[in-house]
């Protein structure tokens, strides 16, 4: 099976650069949004003018869900979150955001569409899977596109999602590490949430924090 042909945009948004993906279909030029952070004004620039079909959100920490209201009103696109956070859109004590030094802590409105484990959304022209990969967070959800994995604060270049935020799991992180993502193709390309690209192989290689999960 041929790999999809689509564009992948990256934006390191706001002082936690948590990084927001535009993915572009280049047959339907229909557009997916993946985690808009804080401080979105590049990605909302990058979007401007493009037909965006959805929102999806890897996880509803604060900095993931920053720039959701704009990117909502820029758009008018449907959001996707794991049910476990869907009240997390809506409460800044779950989001984080009420712990911070913020202007106004962040408050949104609920998801429109809630995702399952293993499921497969049909969007933009794209067989999007998805794998619940909690342990950073209850709802974390990885999102796999042929051999691209956007994963969210699960699996970075030679490092892990924290797990010492409320709700946060290190051996349940593990799991979803050894059972989801480490059951990709070797050659898949992880797009996480924070920092450079890297690859399923080189994370089993070289990750000093899951050495031994092969």
């Amino acid at each position: 099976m041929s790999e999809p042909q689509f564009s992948i945009q990256s934006f390191a948004l706001g002082d936690f650069q948590t990084n927001a993906y535009v993915l572009t279909h280049s047959g339907t030029g229909e557009t997916i949004v993946i985690d808009p952070g804080m401080n979105p004004g590049p990605l909302l620039g990058a979007i401007q003018g493009k037909k965006v079909v959805a929102v999806l959100l890897t996880h509803a920490h604060l900095d993931h869900i920053g720039g959701l209201n704009d990117v909502r009103a820029l758009t008018k696109a449907p959001v996707y979150i794991h049910p476990l956070e869907q009240e997390w859109l809506t409460n800044p004590d779950l989001n984080g955001s009420s712990r911070w030094n913020l202007p106004v802590p962040i408050v949104c409105e609920r998801a429109e569409f809630e995702l399952a484990d293993g499921q497969t959304l049909e969007i933009a022209g794209l067989a999007i899977q998805v794998l619940h990969t909690p342990g950073h967070s209850p709802g974390s959800c990885s999102f796999v596109i042929g051999k691209h994995c956007f994963g969210g604060d699960v699996l970075f270049a030679q490092s892990i999602g924290r797990t010492d935020l409320p709700g946060g799991d290190f051996e349940t992180l593990m799991t979803s590490i050894q059972d989801k993502l480490f059951e990709l193709d070797d050659d898949t390309i992880v797009y996480p949430g924070h920092g450079p690209k890297t690859t399923i192989d080189t994370e089993k290689t070289y990750n000093p924090f899951v050495n031994g999960l092969r």
